[in-house]
């Protein structure tokens, strides 16, 4: 028997879990139909296969058509879900993983122009500045209507085999009738917290009345509001010992804060930049006051911390949703004594960024999460080991060697720096990207354990590439800051790249002209900013970083906004000139012939990336593929069987080798065009 913490099992009423680990409710909109198909499927069997004690599926899924998908979340209130959760069910079952689902009205937390085109709901008038619906005041015929669509769900997902249900009590239709900032009800369901209670009370009690005192249901909800009128944490605490008190729940899932805006939800779901594990101690506080088994998940994204919160007695089970997302297989990385080989979470919310757009959750560093059907974690060996030279030590090319290396190939990699991590390094040198660096030193570490030959301070040519007889050929070389982008005065402008290596002194006043709405401008003008200049940001969009998610986008503006740091939008460089001693920026729009100029001492432009491809070109008509990729087989998970070429060696480019993308799109490359070479 492990004396280790998290490798525990651990009782629930009647359900024992194997170990102290689980994912928490998360939606990463894998749902086809509103339904929980193949791909929602592996993607959680694929945790269970690595260990994990306890799946939460959905976040939420839906039990009323009046509270529509948002994220892409399953819908419970259509019976066709009880099959395809069987399905979920009993394959993580096989593999020793309890499963749960979270159920939720969404309220007002929702829009009224999609799904069925229904008024959102809320326990008042107000709407909530994320989704901006102004809702419908909730009637009494509506209350009796969404308790009963609540005791359905749970039945149906009992009817499917799951172990249990957890509820969603924060930002959602329970905690608005709830909180006192959004219950602007008066009668029997608004006024004194008492009446605020009574709607999750009634649903509670219906659904336990459905299911029966042998089902596990918990809630996941807010303790404390953190604003000054909300719940605070004397009726958070009291409010589930009243639920326990009444037999209505098992467990509780503790949450901190509120998620009306992107500000408030990035306190909950803290993202990179900020404070790890946060409300750590908070909920430790909570499952002694309340006294029911006590989960939550904010930020532990370590084992050192997890084991931590089990070892001091803080919580039962420890959420590690993100990090799972990252490695799937984190549990049975630690029963075989080999935490140094798990992945790390890098906290760059990608997954989180795209559920919000309405995109399927993605991982910046495991391109397989919500890939499974047919892009592996694990690496199968080959029987015909080759020779591979990759050029550049990049996040793609550091990719394509760990692949290739698993598969049990020779491996060279040439790097022209005297150390890897290519554009990422750049990202990292701000605090609020720092952790990014993960990316390159878990690869590093894997590659160095595989036997990767790197040759640094190498500035690879085609001979230096021929003289290995290489079978395959891999171009991570990136690129370079792109500059053509304005009519005249390019000479004039420096990049991101060169505010963020240090090459170009900090102007004093700044204007940075960003062309493509990534994380490159936000780093230039926090680190221009805190030498002291007065900085402002210019996009052509109508918004300001259009490219980065509104929860990642909280941490750069906090810091900004107490800086002389202006955004100005709607607005295109059309030229710089020089003016005396200074700069004169010329400002063009795409909507009228309007101009506007600048005087600045300084002009950054961010435009992305010029492929650097020479060393492609001149090796193209070498290889045996003609630098040629086959896109079907590529889209499908095949190998590159492209041949009529004159040499024996194939030949691919990666990542901005090929176009200005970003770091997610370099190891997706890497891994479907190695993982069968």
């Amino acid at each position: 028997m492990s004396t280790d913490p998290l490798l525990q099992p651990y009782t629930l009423k009647h359900l024992t879990l194997k170990n102290r680990l689980m994912v928490s409710s998360h939606e990463p909109a894998y749902t086809e139909d509103g339904m929980p198909k193949d791909r929602y499927r592996a993607y959680h069997v694929e945790r269970a296969k690595g260990g994990l004690a306890l799946t939460m599926t959905a976040g939420s899924a839906v039990v009323s058509p009046d509270s529509p998908p948002a994220f892409g979340n399953i819908l419970a209130y259509d019976d066709a879900v009880v099959g395809w959760m069987r399905k979920l069910t009993d394959e993580c079952h096989d593999h020793g993983c309890a499963v749960m689902i979270q159920l939720t009205h969404l309220g007002r937390r929702a829009r009224w122009d999609t799904g069925d085109w229904l008024p959102t709901i809320g326990a008042g008038p107000s709407r909530e500045p994320a989704h901006r619906a102004f809702p419908k005041v909730a009637e009494d015929w509506d209350i009796a209507r969404i308790v009963d669509d609540y005791a359905d769900a749970t039945e149906r997902m009992k009817a499917a085999g799951l172990d249990g249900v957890e509820y969603e009590c924060y930002g959602h239709l329970p905690d608005q009738f709830l909180s006192p900032l959004t219950n602007a009800l008066s009668g029997p369901y608004g006024g004194e917290f008492d009446n605020r209670l009574r709607f999750a009370t009634e649903m509670l009690t219906a659904c336990r009345k459905r299911v029966g005192d042998d089902f596990i249901l918990g809630i996941r909800y807010v303790a404390d509001e953190s604003e000054p009128g909300g719940i605070p944490v004397e009726e958070g605490v009291t409010f589930a010992r009243r639920l326990k008190d009444a037999g209505l729940i098992d467990f509780i899932n503790i949450i901190k804060g509120r998620i009306h805006t992107d500000a408030a939800l990035a306190d909950v779901i803290p993202v990179q930049g900020m404070r790890s594990a946060p409300h750590l101690d908070f909920a430790g506080r909570i499952r002694h006051d309340v006294g029911l088994p006590a989960f939550h998940a904010a930020k532990i994204a370590d084992v050192a911390t997890a084991r931590h919160a089990v070892a001091t007695g803080q919580l039962d089970m420890v959420g590690m949703t993100r990090a799972h997302m990252a490695d799937p297989h984190i549990v049975r990385k630690i029963t075989e004594n080999r935490e140094d080989d798990i992945r790390p979470c890098v906290g760059a919310t990608y997954c989180l960024g795209r559920a919000y757009y309405g995109e399927a959750a993605l991982c910046v560093h495991n391109p397989s999460t919500g890939r499974e059907t047919f892009l592996p974690h694990e690496i199968a060996k080959t029987d015909t080991p080759k020779t591979i030279a990759i050029v550049g030590a990049g996040p793609g090319g550091l990719e394509a060697a760990r692949v290739a290396a698993e598969r049990g190939h020779r491996v060279t990699v040439f790097e022209a720096a005297d150390q890897p991590g290519g554009q990422v390094r750049l990202t990292a040198q701000t605090k609020s990207r720092a952790d990014m660096i993960g990316l390159i030193d878990w690869r590093v570490a894997q590659c160095e354990k595989l036997g990767v030959t790197f040759r640094y301070n190498t500035y690879a040519e085609a001979d230096d590439i021929l003289a290995l007889s290489p079978d395959i050929v891999v171009l991570a070389t990136g690129g370079l800051a792109n500059t053509d982008i304005v009519k005249h005065g390019q000479d004039l402008a420096v990049t991101t790249w060169d505010i963020l290596s240090g090459d170009a002194k900090p102007g004093e006043t700044v204007l940075i002209y960003d062309e493509v709405g990534d994380y490159a401008a936000l780093q230039a003008a926090e680190k221009l900013a805190d030498a002291g200049a007065t900085v402002e940001v210019v996009s052509p969009y109508q918004g300001a970083s259009v490219d980065v998610s509104g929860i990642t986008f909280v941490p750069f503006i906090r810091k900004l906004q107490h800086k002389d740091v202006t955004f100005t939008v709607t607005w295109r460089l059309t030229g710089i000139d020089r003016d005396g001693n200074r700069l004169k920026a010329t400002l063009g729009s795409d909507y009228s012939d309007a101009t506007r100029e600048r005087s600045v001492d300084q002009v950054v432009v961010n435009h992305g990336i010029t492929p650097m491809d020479e060393l492609y070109f001149e090796l193209k008509p070498l290889s045996e593929n003609f630098g040629a990729v086959d896109y079907d087989a590529l889209v499908a998970g095949k190998p590159q069987t492209l041949t009529g070429g004159p040499s024996g060696f194939q030949l691919f480019r990666i990542g901005d080798a090929v176009a200005s993308r970003n770091t997610h799109a370099a190891i997706y490359d890497a891994l479907r065009l190695m993982k069968d070479a």
